[in-house]
């Protein structure tokens, strides 16, 4: 392992400072919720940042890029395939072997965590740090997250009602449009406001996390006033962490097996392998605003955050043996 590579790992090994903050809102949250009036103006404020967030994306991502992502079809249609797809039978497949493993509710968070999209920034860090196809893996984030826009919603109250978790199949046409209807303004105003975007990337970055932070907030308040912490025990959060960890090991070895079935090099395999396992927190949790009952996001929320952290943790890993494997050969 080259000294670059170490480093980058021991890095990535650490709780993503992010992370912590979430734990910070969560904690407050818990012991100072919103309620009543109070919980209303901040619902008020996450839901008009979630459409800023999509308008934002919709800003930045470049048509000309999807369109040449397109032209390698074989590994972009792939990572399509295992994120909305591959994964989504995965987690209906763990849910019908073991459906009294955990309550409903987070059964519900497990069903739309793996409809999510996969991750940009993280997804493309670890292929970069494990020599894969860096190109290949900006797209590929890209298109997913692009298509999660109706894919995501549409999956989930399929997936949702075949598993009998209650998805509402009549609402997905204005939650669909809840969250296009910005992308598509920002993706119309990419000739005008465009070049303003990648001055600001930082700064755009940032409303990107704090978006998640009102999100997680709001979820968390009203899950706690109706009793999130009495309904979810201890030894529910550590079955939903075990639960988590199977299906990203899962997710990581299905991933890497269809890159050599479908006989792709080593470097699109390594993209595959984060592309298609990988599932988005930043996308997830405005999402999950939108789709769930304030009451009830908390809940849903809480297998995402899981996945999150341990998918940082084994992408970490994962990237440091592959960059010494290919060092070595």
């Amino acid at each position: 392992m080259t000294g670059v590579a170490r480093a980058a790992m021991l890095k990535r090994l650490i709780p993503d400072p992010f992370i912590l903050i979430l734990l910070g809102t969560i904690a407050l949250a818990s012991l100072l919720p919103a309620r009543g009036e109070g919980l209303a103006v901040v619902s008020h404020i996450a839901n008009a940042a979630i459409f800023t967030l999509f308008f934002f994306h919709g800003l930045r991502l470049e048509r000309k890029a999807v369109w040449d992502g397109l032209k390698h079809w074989k590994l972009q249609g792939a990572a399509i395939a295992t994120s909305f797809a591959l994964l989504p039978l995965l987690g209906l497949a763990l849910y019908a072997a073991v459906p009294s493993l955990l309550p409903q509710s987070l059964w519900i968070g497990v069903l739309f965590l793996v409809c999510l999209p996969s991750t940009v920034q993280a997804a493309i860090a670890s292929s970069s740090m494990a020599g894969g196809n860096v190109a290949a893996s900006v797209i590929a984030s890209a298109l997913s997250n692009l298509s999660a826009v109706i894919l995501t919603p549409l999956l989930f109250a399929a997936l949702s009602q075949v598993g009998g978790a209650g998805g509402d199949l009549s609402a997905i046409g204005r939650i669909a449009s809840l969250l296009l209807l910005p992308f598509a303004l920002g993706q119309f105003a990419q000739s005008w406001l465009g070049a303003w975007a990648m001055r600001h990337k930082v700064w755009i970055g940032r409303m990107d996390r704090l978006t998640i932070v009102l999100t997680v907030f709001t979820a968390f308040s009203a899950a706690v006033v109706e009793g999130l912490w009495s309904k979810v025990s201890l030894t529910e959060l550590a079955l939903v962490a075990a639960l988590v960890f199977v299906l990203l090991a899962l997710a990581l070895a299905s991933t890497w097996s269809l890159g050599r079935a479908i006989g792709l090099n080593r470097a699109d395999r390594i993209t595959l392998l984060f592309a298609g396992a990988h599932k988005s927190l930043a996308t997830g949790a405005p999402m999950a605003r939108i789709l769930f009952p304030a009451s009830q996001a908390g809940f849903v929320i809480l297998p995402l955050m899981l996945y999150h952290q341990l998918q940082l943790i084994v992408s970490a890993w994962l990237a440091a043996r592959l960059s010494k494997a290919e060092t070595d050969s």
